[in-house]
């Protein structure tokens, strides 16, 4: 980028911190317009499905006090920039404009989209000033966002239970994550009754660790007990806990809080220095293992749930996970009954192809559908994807997990396998 770029971009960046933060982004889209004689710059905001997107306008042009209008992505560009990660370029109103889409990603994390507007085709120094200054605005979005509802209130398409609000806050604050040695994405659906499910992931100087577990229960109360159990493994791995030690401490926590109830679980950590793998299970679903094209469930010992008074120990194990294997975690409500007729393991197959934060979203959405849309439990997934200690697929360059930076033209692009349903 030559001296203009980087000083176009710096102003952006100047201009968003010296805004409140409800108007980051609008300082950014008038930035931008400025140096590119942009017609109009918008930002669209995922939801919390990731089947819709919401634009935000301009501050004065939001009302927090009704529910965010969303977009529909299934089928669209949207969806495609989204899924590819490939900014997207085409002629509209006759020639006389051409629109431009770039994905807003931060570690794999597909915040939303930058839409632009321009009098001319994009040069590829243009298009690389665009590319830029969308991931510079997921930084923006991310340092702004503990300070307004904003961005909240763009990813939510329907108004959320008190139990369900309560879930969400318990969730990591991206729901997926790009290293070097990995990438890793969750993605749950509460039920109509919300159930308790939660995920979590963190890394560290020397591991990756990951949890999906299910709270016993229905509605604030699940809520409640997975709030106490998230709470009790955070607290034990902040403290430099070993894996043992953390689920010793969420067990106790869940037995002399929880009133009689119980928490199942699934707790792992990866070495990011040689691949070793711990792992626990308290009482919960075994994990799926990709590898080659197929898939096969991993039969790991099965320990009592968190919570139980019976006297019991959780054994520490290995998982024989390699260079190139996909593992997916998940919880129970995406084994219910009504999802019988649901081939889990083809489903996971045919999906290999795809990042795991599009992986992940593709599975619940047919779970969802297998239920006509009323879930009666929580239905959670985690998919990581292991590329090994001696390799890496991240690009700094672009902020994505892309090898092709180069742009789409028109609409050419394929959808994940089934047609994803809006549900908002």
């Amino acid at each position: 980028m030559d001296d203009r770029g980087v000083d176009g971009l710096g102003e952006a960046l100047a201009a968003a911190e010296a805004a409140p933060p409800v108007e980051s982004v609008d300082v950014v889209a008038a930035s931008l317009r400025r140096q590119l004689g942009a017609r109009s710059v918008s930002f669209l905001i995922t939801d919390f499905t990731g089947a819709s997107v919401v634009r935000l306008g301009t501050a004065d042009d939001i009302d927090l006090e009704r529910s965010a209008d969303p977009i529909a992505v299934s089928g669209t560009v949207y969806d495609a920039v989204i899924r590819t990660q490939r900014p997207h370029v085409e002629t509209v109103e006759g020639g006389a404009w051409t629109r431009v889409i770039a994905p807003v990603t931060n570690r794999g994390d597909a915040l939303g989209l930058l839409e632009l507007h321009l009098p001319h085709r994009p040069s590829p120094e243009t298009l690389l000033r665009i590319r830029r200054s969308a991931h510079a605005l997921s930084y923006i979005v991310i340092a702004n966002r503990p300070f307004t509802d904003l961005y909240q209130w763009g990813r939510r398409t329907s108004p959320l239970s008190l139990a369900a609000e309560i879930q969400h806050r318990l969730l990591p604050t991206s729901l997926a994550c790009e290293a070097a040695q990995f990438a890793v994405a969750g993605a749950l659906e509460p039920a109509q009754h919300v159930g308790g499910d939660t995920f979590d992931y963190v890394i560290d100087r020397d591991h990756v660790q990951l949890s999906v577990t299910d709270a016993m229960g229905h509605d604030v109360d699940a809520a409640l007990l997975a709030t106490l159990l998230v709470g009790a493994l955070r607290r034990a791995r902040r403290q430099g806990a070993d894996l043992a030690e953390q689920a010793r401490s969420a067990d106790q926590a869940v037995a002399e809080h929880s009133g009689g109830r119980y928490v199942t679980g699934q707790l792992l950590r990866i070495s990011l220095h040689d691949g070793r793998t711990e792992f626990i299970n308290a009482g919960h679903p075994w994990p799926l293992r990709l590898r080659g094209g197929k898939v096969e469930e991993i039969a790991p010992a099965v320990d009592m749930p968190f919570g139980f008074t019976a006297p019991h120990t959780y054994t520490v194990q290995e998982l024989d996970l390699q260079a190139g294997d996909r593992l997916v975690m998940l919880t129970d409500g995406m084994l219910e009954r009504s999802a019988a007729d649901l081939d889990l393991p083809a489903l996971i197959e045919s999906t290999q192809d795809l990042h795991p934060r599009e992986a992940a979203r593709v599975l619940i959405e047919h779970v969802v559908r297998a239920h006509d849309g009323l879930l009666h439990d929580d239905a959670t997934v985690m998919c990581l994807d292991w590329y090994g200690t001696g390799s890496t697929r991240r690009d700094a360059e672009h902020g994505a997990d892309v090898s092709d930076a180069s742009p789409m033209v028109g609409l050419q692009h394929t959808s994940p396998p089934g047609p994803a349903e809006s549900r908002t």
